[in-house]
């Protein structure tokens, strides 16, 4: 089954940066002297985390919404978002002076829904609906139905896709030579407008599609040929984390992208980690996506012009903690074991001291109880200063007898102790 949409209308590239021109940041095309000293290559960021609202949603809500008519503007209008396409429909409301009813999935950050609230104002009602945005997005489109309104999608419709092209409008602007592109992917809205320009005015430019390993919805559409509906997705970059792309951002995907690659959540944190600790760059994990898969491009990309578009900054300080576990885990630093000590004066101090090598540290130690109320095993948490210390900890366990069970390779047992 090959997805075709019948007779669609010509991206009207211009026109939209006209519509924006007023409203949205020209955001910068920055230099990154420690990437590009890494890859031995000439890498620029397209800096979207610091557009008005902290991402590049602003410019397809925008074009979309004062695309439509007076009448459609007074009945208002509908979104379904995780929060950046919320934030970016929330100030078009305002700034258009219309009435908008956001729908956002329950678990999306605190942060974001305040930042939502703020850039809206008076101008727009938020409902936490659902678990996942595909959730929302049912809920959000009944409403709109109901109440005879006009509903702006996060993705799937071509002025969201104009809106978005923008960024490469700039991006070719500021850089005329580039030679490979790497976009992060969720929807597919970003890629489908960014990817169509650059085939039409930079064709030589190689496309790169950047997903989190754990929501592959637009790799999985190219390997069917059409979109598909994924059954389970991790929903830790929530960005760009969707169960199904577009009808339309798919057809035109398809034939703009180049390569589409999966990066590992754990990867995406240990990214966010060494921008803002080497470059004082603060991302989501969504904004990551594209400067994470630069390692697996490394010889391709060698003495190349290469661009990374930073799509959007909005992170909620309480997921710090996380993303540096993740982090942690994904660099093979950190490791959580069950460990049953023997019931004897001393099993401690001896695990201490023969166990642990002179960089080792607990960073977490909690006995777990019984049905009973007896002591049970114990849960360890131990990071290491490097990769290869893990062999010789395992070593040591063996060879003073521990009985013990590795807990980071038990997806079920991990998730449910730690």
């Amino acid at each position: 089954m090959n997805t075709t949409i019948q007779n669609p209308p010509p991206l009207e590239f211009q026109k939209a940066a006209q519509r924006l021109k007023r409203v949205v940041t020209r955001t910068p095309l920055t230099f990154c002297a420690s990437l590009s000293r890494r890859f031995n290559c000439n890498v620029y960021l397209k800096r979207e985390d610091l557009q008005v609202v902290r991402s590049y949603k602003l410019r397809g809500a925008y074009n979309m919404m004062s695309s439509l008519s007076e009448d459609q503007l007074q009945r208002g209008v509908v979104c379904a978002s995780a929060g950046n396409h919320a934030q970016g429909f929330a100030f078009s409301c305002r700034k258009l002076d219309v009435k908008g009813v956001v729908f956002m999935p329950i678990i999306t950050p605190n942060q974001k829904v305040t930042q939502t609230k703020m850039h809206g104002e008076n101008n727009i009602e938020i409902k936490l609906i659902g678990d996942t945005f595909d959730d929302c997005q049912v809920a959000a489109k009944e409403y709109t139905a109901k109440h005879g309104m006009t509903f702006i999608p996060p993705f799937d419709d071509y002025k969201i896709i104009e809106g978005q092209a923008t960024v490469a409008i700039e991006t070719l602007e500021q850089l005329p030579e580039i030679d490979f592109l790497f976009v992060p992917v969720g929807g597919g809205g970003l890629s489908a407008g960014m990817g169509s320009y650059f085939k039409m005015y930079s064709p030589k430019t190689k496309i790169i599609g950047v997903e989190p390993e754990g929501a592959p919805s637009m790799l999985a559409a190219m390997k069917a040929g059409h979109p598909v509906t994924l059954e389970n997705i991790e929903q830790f970059v929530d960005g760009a984390s969707v169960k199904r792309v577009g009808e339309i951002t798919y057809s035109i995907c398809k034939d703009v992208i180049d390569d589409m690659h999966l990066v590992p959540e754990g990867k995406i944190c240990s990214t966010i980690l060494q921008l803002y600790n080497e470059d004082a760059i603060v991302v989501e994990p969504a904004g990551a996506l594209a400067v994470a898969a630069l390692d697996d491009y490394t010889d391709v990309i060698a003495g190349k012009n290469v661009v990374c578009v930073v799509s959007g900054s909005n992170n909620d300080i309480d997921r710090m903690q996380e993303i540096k576990e993740r982090s942690l885990q994904y660099e093979g630093l950190k490791h959580y074991f069950l460990i049953r000590f023997a019931q004897r004066p001393g099993a401690l101090k001896q695990f201490v001291n023969e166990v642990l090598g002179p960089n080792d540290d607990i960073t977490r130690f909690e006995y777990m109880q019984k049905h009973n109320k007896e002591t049970g095993p114990a849960l360890v948490g131990i990071e290491l200063k490097s990769r290869e210390d893990y062999q010789v900890l395992l070593s040591n366990l063996r060879k003073l007898g521990v009985n013990y069970t590795e807990l980071n390779k038990n997806d079920n047992v991990f998730g449910y102790l730690v």
